[in-house]
């Protein structure tokens, strides 16, 4: 499956390739990256913007540019691609069928990663229409994230609004904590301590021990006490039950929009 071609290096690019290099999952020199903004400096060892014959090499095409410059981005791209090269696209939105076209019928498998990979701790949700396309995204992401396999494209939109787009909804979150906190007298340097430490406490605790939020939830939550009043807020009506069915419509409408 390499080499790989990174069509795009940007957040999501450079976030894959920073967990791959902490992994050693892939070679450096196994990377091919196509990007005009790009830094070669940044990725040394890898053959940035080459000569566009020189792709014929690739056997993983990853298409990561924004899902509006797709087509753009992969015009001049694609005759010099090898036949049996996989792609596997993280553009958001974006049909398999619309991709494979583009790509001159190639294997297409989707993925909605996070950020989170460049340390090794993203998650990815995957979509394949063949299952070599998959073994190829599974071997992608399978170093840096915890997998999800969907077993019908049209719950990508759905994935996207639950774990693609989540992360900024818990740094939303903690922000507004860390200003709560700031707002009912605390030092703004101590609130945003607080708010951050415990939050990644919280979820480390989650994760260890293996527990059901819910549970967790009522073990730190006395009748009657503090965080039973803080939650009959949170969870009262106009509250998260509200508020992320709301939130998650208003990304998949997205998700769909952008996919034309």
């Amino acid at each position: 499956m390499t080499p790989i071609l990174l069509l795009g290096a940007g957040r999501m690019g450079g976030a894959l390739i920073q967990g791959w290099r902490e992994a050693g999952a892939f070679p450096v020199a196994d990377l091919i990256v196509r990007d005009p903004n790009v830094d070669p400096a940044a990725f040394v060892g890898a053959l940035v913007n080459p000569p566009l014959e020189a792709l014929s090499a690739a056997k993983t095409v990853l298409l990561a540019v924004k899902p509006q410059i797709w087509r753009e981005a992969i015009e001049d791209v694609v005759p010099h691609l090898a036949p049996d090269a996989v792609i596997v696209s993280i553009a958001a939105g974006v049909r398999a069928a619309d991709i494979s076209a583009a790509f001159g019928g190639r294997a297409v498998a989707r993925v909605m990663p996070t950020t989170a990979v460049a340390i090794g701790r993203g998650t990815a949700s995957i979509f394949a229409d063949t299952p070599d396309a998959r073994s190829v995204a599974h071997a992608l992401f399978a170093p840096v994230a915890t997998m999800v396999d969907l077993d019908r494209e049209d719950l990508l939109h759905a994935a996207t609004a639950v774990s693609g787009s989540a992360p900024a909804y818990l740094y939303a979150f903690v922000e507004a904590l860390e200003a709560a906190g700031a707002g009912v007298g605390l030092d703004p340097a101590a609130s945003a301590k607080l708010a951050r430490a415990t939050i990644i406490g919280a979820a480390a605790l989650m994760e260890a021990g293996g527990e059901e939020p819910s549970e967790l939830r009522k073990q730190v939550t006395s009748p009657g006490g503090t965080t039973a009043a803080a939650l009959a807020v949170l969870m009262g009506e106009g509250g998260f039950g509200d508020l992320l069915p709301r939130a998650l419509d208003a990304a998949i409408a997205r998700s769909k929009a952008l996919g034309g």
